[in-house]
């Protein structure tokens, strides 16, 4: 039940904010520019709670999915007397800064939410920011079908430099499903292959199943257990287990666990020298116990102010490139939609990361937050910038369009939004495990 209430505010606190943020930037350049603000409301339909002071009322409404500044004579259907603080009677430069200002204050929360979360000090794991060197390659996986062996270098996945693991990465997550080519160097020599990244997990991630060159590290280890009669200590690092190299401390700790009473051999270095060591975990509760606490490979970053916004910057800057790129390989059919999520994936990601801290949720936040900027400056009617787009061909075109080609524009937005919507929506509800039973066609 704490759970549920928790997964439910901290939705509500990221919805909320970026909802509220997007609709305060048309409300502040409207009122700029000297445009009468009849309405500001988070949410649709009904009015739930609200005050009026001077022209405006402000007020929280029933449906939660949005929200919107009503502006007087903002639609030609709208009453008009033509007087200088309609919307309609400004300039379309000053219609223009009123409807970029929400999508832009949604790319500027992103970057200065980030920001914050940075200066708060960050643990990335050791590889993130290292050359894509395979460390090891699953078994059975792509990588394995093509012929990927440790030591290759990735260079590119199909025209993406890939400098770093974080970049190669979120590269190959966006393609599941899709052939994509991979270069790569071994032994001085390049080296390019076709493979296709496996959907991973509820969210079908792509992957390869190529892992970095880390290890984890033993960082505790408890008087009087198997691991300490058998001589391990704490800054040992777990190469491999039986043979099977280990990437991650999950790893390991599975490993441990699938075999109480069963000796393993432990390939481990210390002080830079290789050793194994033979031991024999314990039985505890049908689970292989060994008494040692082991930890992935970090490093913490404490940026300064400057430092921060740079980083902050140049994160939002490769996502948004991505973001740009999937929508574009979602518009050619390159890529499948059942990578989008809706509202229910991001109130169950809210509550995931809520349970992790505060920080994760506000990193959370500032992604959505990005996103929500980038897709509202598509030009589809009803999004801001398909108003845009409207005013950018009237401009071209040297005349306003007539009602009922406006009419039919917003139609087909309309139309657009909500095929994406139930797109999304019904995503959400197949990531739901007990609902996707349900769905005999599936």
């Amino acid at each position: 039940m704490l759970t549920s209430i928790q997964t439910v505010a901290a939705f509500a606190f990221v919805l909320g904010a970026l909802i509220f943020v997007h609709e305060l930037g048309h409300y502040l350049m409207a009122k700029r520019l000297g445009v009468k603000v009849l309405k500001f409301s988070l949410g649709f339909g009904p009015r739930l709670v609200g005050f009026r002071r001077g022209d405006t009322e402000y007020c929280i409404s029933a449906i939660p999915l949005g929200g919107f500044v009503k502006m007087a004579g903002e639609t030609p259907e709208d009453p008009r007397s033509g007087s200088s603080d309609e919307f309609l009677s400004k300039t379309k430069w000053q219609r223009f800064l009123v409807l970029i200002m929400g999508p832009a204050m949604n790319i500027g929360l992103a970057i200065a939410v980030m920001a914050f979360v940075l200066m708060q000090g960050v643990e990335m794991p050791a590889y993130q920011d290292q050359p894509p060197v395979v460390g090891a390659v699953l078994p059975e996986s792509p990588a394995a079908q093509v012929g990927l062996q440790r030591g290759d270098r990735i260079v590119r996945v199909g025209d993406r430099e890939t400098a770093t693991w974080d970049q190669f990465l979120m590269i190959v997550g966006t393609r599941p499903g899709q052939q994509v080519s991979l270069t790569f160097l071994r032994a001085g020599r390049e080296m390019t292959v076709a493979v296709t990244p496996q959907a991973q997990g509820r969210y079908e991630v792509g992957e390869i199943g190529v892992l970095p060159d880390v290890h984890p590290e033993i960082v505790e280890v408890v008087p009087g257990e198997p691991a300490a009669v058998a001589g391990l200590q704490v800054g040992d690092t777990v190469l491999a287990v039986d043979g099977e190299t280990v990437v991650f401390d999950q790893q390991f700790r599975e490993a441990i666990a699938a075999s109480p009473e069963m000796p393993i051999t432990l390939s481990l270095l210390r002080g830079g020298q290789p050793l194994e060591i033979v031991v024999t975990p314990r039985r505890e509760g049908g689970r292989g116990y060994l008494g040692v606490v082991p930890a992935d490979q970090t490093v913490r970053i404490e940026p300064g102010p400057v430092e921060a916004v740079g980083l902050s910057l140049q994160r939002n800057w490769e996502m948004s490139g991505l973001i740009f790129e999937t929508v574009w390989r979602l518009l050619t059919r390159e890529a499948s939609p059942r990578q989008l999520m809706g509202p229910i994936a991001i109130m169950q990601l809210s509550g995931e990361s809520a349970q992790i801290g505060w920080l994760p949720l506000l990193t959370l936040m500032a992604m959505i937050s990005l996103n929500l900027g980038i897709l509202n400056l598509l030009p589809i009617p009803v999004l801001d910038g398909g108003h845009i787009f409207i005013m950018a061909l009237e401009g071209i075109a040297r005349r306003d369009f007539s009602m009922r080609v406006k009419e039919k524009m917003l139609m087909v937005g309309f139309v657009l939004l909500m095929m994406l919507m139930v797109t999304v929506i019904y995503n959400d509800l197949t990531r739901i495990t007990w609902i996707e039973r349900l769905m005999l066609w599936r």
